[in-house]
C-alpha cells in the first residue's frame, strides 16, 4: 500500500506540472490577444487623429483644378502654386511674426503670474485663501463669448484697442494655470520649505530656487498649452483688431475665404503653416506634458 501511493502520487505531480503549465500558455496567449486589439484600437485611433492633417497638407498641394473631381489622397501632379498665391495675397511674414510675439509673449506671462500665485496659494497662509481659489476657479466657467463686449468695453475706456496690448493683456492671468501649477506644488513636501526657512531663505529665495525647478514639468505643460491658446485664438482678435499690421495667422486665413468662391488649396496651404509650429513644439514638449498631468493628476 505505502509504494502505491508514492506511485500515485508521482504520477501526479507531472500531471499538475503540465496542466500549470498549459494554464500558463493559455493566459499567455489571452494577454497577447488582449495586446494585439489593443495595439488596432490604438493604432486606428491614431489614423483617424492624423487623416484630418493628411487631407490639409494633400489638398494644400493638389492643383486647384482637379479639387473640383472630388476628394483624392492621391494627388497625381503635385504643386506648390498654392502657398506662392498665399505669400502673394497676404503680408504671411508680418503676420506669422506677430502671432509669434503675441503668442510668446502671452506665454511667459501667463507662466510668472500663475506659479506665483500659485505659491501663493500653495504655500503661504492668509484669510480667505480657499475663498479665494473658488472663486478662481468659477471664472473658468466663465465662457469667453460672454466676456467680449465688457473686454471691448474696457480696452476702448483704456485707448488700447487695436494694439498688441490688446490682445495681451486679457490672457496675462489665467485660472487654469493657477490651478495646474497648485496642484504641483502640493505635491512638494513641507519639510523642504521648513529646512530652508531654517536656513535664512525667504519666500523669494524657496519660490525661485526651489519650488520651480521642482515644477518645471507643470510649467512646461502650461507653456504649451498658453502658446497653443493664444496661437489658435480667433474670436478677441477678430473683435479688438482693425489694422492689417496687427492681423493674426487665425484672421489672415479667414481673410482667404470669398464671398462666393473659395480657392481651398490656398486655405489649406495657410491651414498648414499654422499647424507646423505647434506640431514642432508639442513633439519637444511632450515629455514634459505627460509627466506634468501624472503629477498634477489631471487627465
Amino acid at each position: 500500500m505505502p509504494d502505491s501511493t508514492v506511485l500515485t502520487q508521482s504520477t501526479r505531480a507531472p500531471q499538475a506540472h503540465s496542466s500549470s503549465k498549459a494554464d500558463k500558455v493559455t493566459s499567455s496567449r489571452r494577454l497577447s490577444g488582449r495586446s494585439l486589439v489593443l495595439h488596432a484600437l490604438v493604432v486606428l485611433g491614431a489614423i483617424m487623429m492624423l487623416f484630418p492633417f493628411l487631407w490639409t497638407v494633400v489638398t494644400s498641394i493638389t492643383p486647384s483644378g482637379t479639387l473640383a473631381s472630388g476628394p483624392s489622397l492621391l494627388v497625381k501632379d503635385p504643386t506648390l502654386d498654392a502657398y506662392r498665391k498665399l505669400f502673394d495675397s497676404l503680408p504671411v511674414g508680418r503676420i506669422i511674426a506677430n502671432s509669434l510675439f503675441i503668442a510668446i509673449a502671452t506665454t511667459v506671462l501667463q507662466l510668472l503670474t500663475s506659479s506665483m500665485a500659485a505659491y501663493a496659494f500653495s504655500r503661504i497662509a492668509f484669510r480667505g485663501k480657499n475663498v479665494v481659489f473658488a472663486l478662481y476657479l468659477a471664472t473658468m466657467m466663465i465662457p469667453m463669448q460672454v466676456l467680449v463686449v465688457p473686454l471691448f468695453i474696457q480696452m476702448t475706456e483704456f485707448k488700447l484697442n487695436d494694439t498688441y496690448l490688446s490682445l495681451i493683456a486679457p490672457t496675462i492671468a489665467a485660472a487654469f494655470g493657477i490651478f495646474l501649477v497648485k496642484q504641483a506644488m502640493d505635491s512638494i513636501p513641507r519639510d523642504l520649505d521648513e529646512a530652508a526657512t531654517l536656513d535664512g531663505a525667504g519666500h523669494l529665495r524657496i519660490f525661485s530656487t526651489m519650488i520651480l525647478p521642482l515644477t518645471k514639468a507643470s510649467l512646461a505643460t502650461l507653456a504649451v498649452f498658453a502658446f497653443m491658446g493664444s496661437w489658435n485664438s480667433f474670436l478677441w482678435p477678430l473683435v479688438v483688431i482693425r489694422s492689417p499690421e496687427f492681423m493674426t495667422l487665425p484672421l489672415g486665413l479667414a481673410t482667404l475665404k470669398g464671398q462666393y468662391t473659395t480657392e481651398w488649396d490656398v486655405v489649406m496651404a495657410g491651414s498648414v503653416m499654422s499647424i507646423i509650429p505647434i506640431a514642432v513644439i508639442y513633439l519637444f514638449a511632450q515629455k514634459h506634458i505627460i509627466e506634468g498631468m501624472s503629477h498634477t493628476g489631471l487627465k
